[in-house]
């Protein structure tokens, strides 16, 4: 009884909702709210989150949803996703999480993210979240944002600062022209993002061929090689007590775990490097690149901040130069060029 109150109580108050009240015999079934769209998330990473334990730091993970609708058959939430993926003591978690959401209404619809300290056999406590309207989302386009957490969505009185958390978004409509559609056969595995680097990468001619060879289901990689060029910092962070430092650079691919590094530049904190460095992608749509300044000591390091950064845009682009924020760090930017050379493949699935 009380989960059948419960099930029309959100019928009724869900958003967005539509009720069709036949006033003449006839099918409606086209006013009611269907599919319209597909919605392609990646969480990517928090940074500053509020610490809720006492001894060490939280684990934090996140819970993302498209403010649901009921479901027809099971009278339950359809659309909504719990990323059960937590990190240990870390208030700057990299998660590179890669999701799809359903799309009924864009105008009206936004994306929630909540993020939640884990505490084992004990309820979660609530860090902060934030939110997206869907409609200032540019179809067909990728959307770079960092969020601020807040309290609550609806009372913005809580100004505090919770940390903030970073999200690539790209909504896709249904039926879109530049066809969003599957390019070899109606059961194809492949999310909308990797439709439309398939369709740029390789065009409507290699698809033709490639479906007259085989019927099988399969899955694109976004294989290639990224070409990195760290140029030079600026107003790099003071962590000797002498007020100069001898910054290098690390590169890492988080996925593979393959790095590199610049040579060290003594006594600077506007260092130039002009260095090139070129890793071999084996899944660019699921890699990230980390790049970490550290400051070089006789007898150790000091890490003076990071730079994160998704394959997304260079693989889209093809090349591009960018200065960096470093994160971790009262001041300091990195300067760097990124170029793609992509070599696609396909695996059977």
């Amino acid at each position: 009884m009380q989960s059948t109150i419960r099930d029309a109580i959100e019928d009724s108050i869900m958003w967005p909702v539509r009720k069709i009240i036949p006033i003449l015999p006839g099918d409606y079934s086209d006013l009611e709210l269907k599919p319209v769209g597909m919605l392609e998330v990646k969480l990517i990473q928090a940074r500053d989150l509020t610490n809720k334990d006492i001894i060490g730091k939280s684990d934090p993970y996140a819970v993302l949803f498209v403010r649901p609708l009921p479901d027809r058959t099971k009278k339950k939430e359809s659309f909504f996703l719990c990323v059960c993926i937590f990190q240990n003591n870390d208030l700057n978690p990299i998660w590179n999480e890669h999701y799809e959401f359903i799309i009924e209404d864009a105008t009206t619809q936004h994306l929630v993210v909540r993020i939640y300290d884990d505490e084992g056999v004990q309820a979660s406590e609530f860090i902060g979240c934030a939110q997206v309207l869907l409609s200032e989302l540019e179809p067909g386009k990728v959307k770079d944002v960092w969020l601020n957490l807040v309290k609550d969505l609806e009372i913005q009185r809580d100004s505090k600062y919770r940390g903030q958390v970073h999200l690539e978004l790209l909504y896709c409509p249904f039926g879109m022209e530049n066809s969003f559609t599957n390019p070899f056969s109606s059961d194809f595995s492949m999310t909308s993002l990797e439709r439309v680097l398939k369709n740029g990468a390789n065009g409507t001619d290699d698809i033709e061929n490639e479906k007259a060879v085989t019927h099988k289901k399969r899955e694109i990689i976004i294989r290639g090689v990224l070409s990195v060029t760290v140029i030079s910092a600026e107003d790099l962070p003071i962590v000797d007590l002498m007020g100069k430092a001898d910054p290098y650079v690390v590169l890492t691919m988080k996925k593979s775990e393959l790095k590199n590094k610049t040579r060290v530049v003594n006594d600077s904190l506007n260092p130039v490097w002009n260095q090139t460095f070129d890793f071999v992608v084996e899944d660019g749509l699921h890699d990230m690149l980390i790049l970490e300044v550290w400051d070089h000591d006789t007898f150790g390091k000091d890490y003076m901040g990071r730079c994160i950064l998704t394959l997304t845009r260079v693989i889209l682009e093809g090349e591009y130069k960018d200065c960096l924020p470093l994160e971790g760090a009262k001041s300091g930017k990195l300067n760097i060029n990124l170029k793609w050379m992509p070599q696609p493949i396909f695996r059977d699935s």
